[in-house]
């Protein structure tokens, strides 16, 4: 079972290479839910030697993107092909909420050698088996969910049938709402291919500068305790 932390900070990036994390999800803004990271931030996470997944979405909000956006979405695409990323981690859905096949399709035939995730887009489908039949169709690699649900505590039970409907054509990942307390449950009753955290707190930012910020920030600790109880199984 691999382990990917999201990685939104260079604290959390040394931290996923101190712990010998499996990958990282890298972005930016996770208070928004993460945007897509800096050029000089995702050259960072590649010179630790990270295997590094790059989240590919421009703003914040849903996931219907008009062309603007999509075409920015895929100079991205190309840049982290050329540099060498490891895989990208999308999701592009019509305004009915449902897989948009056309763009899908386009990013999947740029990616190449590069891995495809499809986020937790995927929670906002309406008939995920027919959702993930797309994604299968077109080469996904895994899928990042939280059961079509707020977190994986709610969708616990669809994200086990996700895992049985999958078969292994698709990888699993679960994610949103990972913690000590809920992990080994996850991990040995749902089995999935993968577990994904960002192990952050709120916390405020320069608190006695005029542009103070409230952020979630990575605590070791937290990280350090999800992997032992996820590494003890």
């Amino acid at each position: 079972m691999k382990i990917e932390l999201c990685a939104a900070s260079i604290e959390s990036v040394k931290l996923a290479k101190d712990l010998g994390i499996d990958r990282i999800e890298l972005c930016q803004n996770l208070e928004q839910g993460g945007l897509t990271p800096s050029v000089g931030f995702i050259d960072y996470a590649l010179s630790t030697g990270l295997e590094t997944h790059v989240l590919i979405r421009p703003r914040a909000g849903g996931f219907f993107y008009n062309e603007e956006e999509f075409q920015i979405m895929l100079r991205e695409i190309e840049y982290c092909k050329v540099i060498g990323v490891h895989g990208v981690v999308i999701g592009v859905l019509t305004e009915k909420n449902e897989i948009h096949f056309e763009q899908l399709e386009r990013i999947s035939d740029i990616s190449d050698s590069m891995q495809v995730t499809f986020h937790r887009a995927f929670d906002d489908t309406i008939e995920w088996k027919r959702s993930m039949e797309i994604l299968i169709n077109l080469g996904v690699r895994r899928i990042l969910s939280s059961g079509i649900s707020r977190n994986v505590d709610s969708g616990f039970s669809v994200l086990k049938e996700m895992v049985r409907f999958s078969q292994g054509r698709i990888e699993i990942m679960a994610g949103g709402g990972i913690n000590a307390a809920n992990v080994q449950k996850i991990a040995k009753e749902i089995i999935p291919d993968a577990i994904h955290f960002s192990g952050t707190s709120k916390a405020l930012l320069d608190e006695d500068s005029l542009f103070s910020e409230s952020i979630l920030q990575v605590e070791r600790k937290k990280v350090g305790r999800i992997i032992d109880l996820i590494r003890v199984l």
